[in-house]
C-alpha cells in the first residue's frame, strides 16, 4: 500500500509557468512537454521511474475507506447537467464542457481518490477539429446552424474523464443442465400434384441431464466509466483505448485541460465490473457443461485477488444547444474517433420528401405516355 501515501495532491486543472517568459504553459498533445503559447518554449515533463501499478481493492477499502486519505479538489458543479469538474484555483466561474451552461464555483472542496495514471492527450485541438468538421459534414439533414457552430475550433474543450479499472480472479460453482440432440423418424402425409403421398422426416429432440461444476476466470483491466455526465453509449463507442500506454499521474499532463471528478464510487464501479465479467463467466459455464444446449439454474461466484486503478482518459468534447435540447460530440483524444448526438432539420427532411415525391410523380407521368 505504499502508493496510497502518495495520494496527496489535487487532480484539478493545473497551470505551470514558462521558465523563459513567465506565461502559463499548457501540455502539448502528442509530446511529453509543456509548451508556452507565447514564446513557444518547451519544458519536458520529468520522466517518472515508477510503473503504473494496481492497488489492492479490499485493503484499500478496509484501511483507507472509500473517500479517505485522498486528495482535496476544488470542484465546480453544473446545475444543468450535474457534471462536476475541477477548475483552476484562480477561477470562480466557467462554461460547462458537458452541456455549455454557465457554472459558478460554490466554494465547496471535496476529498477525492487521486488518479494513479492517465493517458495523455495525443491529438491536439486542430487535428481534433478536422475530425469534428468531417463528422458534421457527413451528417444527412443536419441543420445549417450546426455547420455554422462547427466553424471555430474553440468549440472544443479538452477534458479528462475518470475511470476505474479492475483486475480479478473469479471462481464460480454452478448447477444446470446439459442438452444433447437426438433424432427420430416421423411419417407424414403431403399433397403432391393433387395426390396424397406418404413421406418421412427427421425430427430433432433434446435429451436433458443434470450438470454441475466449477469454472475459473481471470480478468484484466475491466474498464468502468466513473462519470454520469455523458451518454454511456457514445463513450463506449470511443473504444478501444491503448491502456498499455498509461503513464504515472503527473499534474503537468493536466495543464490547460479540465478533469471531471468521478461520480461513481469505487465499490459502485466494481458492481458494474461484475456485470461485465458475468457475460464471460456465463460463457465459461456453457462451455464447461458442453452439449448442444445448456441451462444454467444457479451460479455462485467468488472474486479474489481484486486490484484496481483510478485513471483519466482524454477526450475533446463539444456541447451545443438546439431548440432547447443539449447535443454532445465526443472525440477520442488518442485515436480521433468521433461519436455524438445530432439534431435533424425538419425543413430539410420535408424538402427531401417533396423532392422524392416529385421525382416519383415525373416517373409516373412519363410512364403514362408510353
Amino acid at each position: 500500500m505504499e502508493n496510497l501515501k502518495e495520494i496527496e495532491k489535487s487532480a484539478g486543472v493545473q497551470q505551470h509557468t514558462c521558465s523563459r517568459c513567465g506565461a502559463k504553459t499548457n501540455f502539448a498533445p502528442g509530446t511529453s512537454a509543456l509548451k508556452c503559447p507565447y514564446c513557444g518554449f518547451e519544458t519536458l515533463i520529468p520522466r517518472s521511474e515508477e510503473s503504473v501499478g494496481e492497488l489492492d481493492y479490499r485493503e484499500f477499502l478496509e484501511k483507507v475507506g472509500n473517500e479517505k486519505e485522498s486528495s482535496e479538489a476544488q470542484r465546480i458543479h453544473c446545475e444543468k447537467c450535474g457534471a462536476e469538474t475541477t477548475m483552476p484555483a484562480e477561477s470562480a466561474a466557467g462554461i460547462c464542457p458537458f452541456c455549455g451552461a454557465n457554472m459558478v464555483f460554490s466554494g465547496s472542496v471535496s476529498r477525492l481518490i487521486k488518479p494513479e495514471s492517465l493517458l495523455p492527450f495525443k491529438i491536439g485541438r486542430k487535428e481534433a477539429f478536422v475530425s469534428f468538421r468531417r463528422w458534421i459534414k457527413g451528417l444527412w439533414f443536419a441543420p445549417g446552424k450546426l455547420k455554422q457552430y462547427a466553424r471555430s475550433d474553440s468549440k472544443l474543450a479538452g477534458v479528462y474523464l475518470p475511470y476505474w479499472t479492475y483486475d480479478s480472479a473469479a471462481t464460480t460453482n454452478y448447477q444446470g443442465e446439459r442438452g444433447d440432440y437426438y433424432y427420430t423418424t416421423e411419417a407424414y402425409t403431403a399433397m403432391v400434384n393433387g395426390r396424397s403421398v406418404r413421406r418421412t422426416r427427421q425430427v430433432r429432440h433434446t435429451r436433458w441431464r443434470p450438470a454441475s461444476g466449477t469454472v475459473h476466470n481471470s480478468f484484466d483491466d475491466i474498464l468502468i466509466l466513473a462519470s454520469k455526465s455523458l451518454p454511456a453509449k457514445h463513450i463506449e463507442e470511443l473504444a478501444p483505448w491503448d491502456l498499455n500506454n498509461l503513464v504515472p499521474y503527473a499534474d503537468e499532463y493536466l495543464s490547460g485541460f479540465r478533469a471531471e471528478s468521478y461520480q461513481v464510487s469505487l465499490p459502485e464501479g466494481f458492481e458494474s465490473a461484475k456485470s461485465v465479467m458475468s457475460a464471460a463467466i456465463q460463457n465459461s459455464i456453457r462451455q464447461d457443461i458442453g452439449g448442444d444446449e445448456q441451462r444454467i439454474h444457479s451460479a455462485q461466484t467468488r472474486y479474489s485477488g481484486i486490484t484496481f486503478k483510478h485513471i483519466l482518459l482524454p477526450l475533446w468534447l463539444s456541447a451545443y444547444r438546439f431548440h432547447e435540447k443539449v447535443y454532445r460530440i465526443v472525440i477520442n483524444a488518442r485515436t480521433g474517433e468521433v461519436q455524438g448526438d445530432r439534431p435533424y432539420s425538419a425543413w430539410k427532411i420535408a424538402a427531401a420528401v417533396l423532392a422524392a415525391l416529385a421525382i416519383v410523380g415525373v416517373i409516373i407521368l412519363i410512364s403514362s405516355y408510353n
